[in-house]
């Protein structure tokens, strides 16, 4: 069964859907989900290195990264004074890739997402 067909199999009343609106607001922000997208193509990063990627202050980057490490979507590991994060799964990338997908829907025309598909046919 391909990833983008699966199917939960919960209905609009499971205790789910609480988590689940917990999880899009801890990815309502521009810095996390730059975050996420920096570390989907690294398998670990420090935090300087993160903050350069996303343009913000190392402490900036701290701060969400604790907040996104409280929601299990990066965890760690150390090595000696430095920290390095890295995505707890990879649902979180696949839901901001999904949202970068449904922003380019909304500027109208065939999204890039689909070009790859026209090639195929």
């Amino acid at each position: 069964m391909s990833a983008d067909k699966q199917v939960c199999g919960y209905s609009p009343d499971s205790s789910y859907v609480e988590l689940a609106v917990e999880v899009f607001a801890m990815l309502a922000d521009a810095t996390r989900v730059r975050i996420i997208l920096a570390l989907q193509d690294s398998e670990e990063l420090a935090v300087n290195s993160l903050a350069e990627l996303v343009g913000k202050s190392p402490a900036a980057v701290s701060q969400h990264l604790a907040k996104l490490r409280l929601a299990r979507i990066v965890s760690t590991r150390q090595e000696g004074q430095k920290v390095f994060y890295r995505l707890e799964n990879e649902h979180a990338s696949r839901l901001v890739a999904d949202a970068i997908f449904q922003a380019e829907h909304s500027l109208g025309g065939v999204p890039r997402h689909h070009h790859a598909d026209r090639l195929a046919e």
